[in-house]
């Protein structure tokens, strides 16, 4: 999902990512875990919550 909306992954500290987006440079994304574990629900509201702000930030550039 975040590879869909634009956002770039950034490698850090063991098993954690974390996920940057062009249009939301103060706003990363630390994802704990590797690929294919279920997300915690705290992560998965952020990364919702994160999804929106940059859709917000779309529509108003349109």
């Amino acid at each position: 999902m975040l590879r869909k909306a634009g956002f770039i992954y950034r490698s850090a500290k063991g098993s954690h990512t974390r996920w940057v987006h062009p249009l939301l440079k103060n706003e990363p994304i630390t994802i704990a875990g590797k690929d294919g574990d279920d997300a915690k629900t705290y992560i998965e509201k952020e990364v919702n919550r994160k999804l929106e702000m940059l859709k917000n930030i779309e529509n108003q550039e349109s």
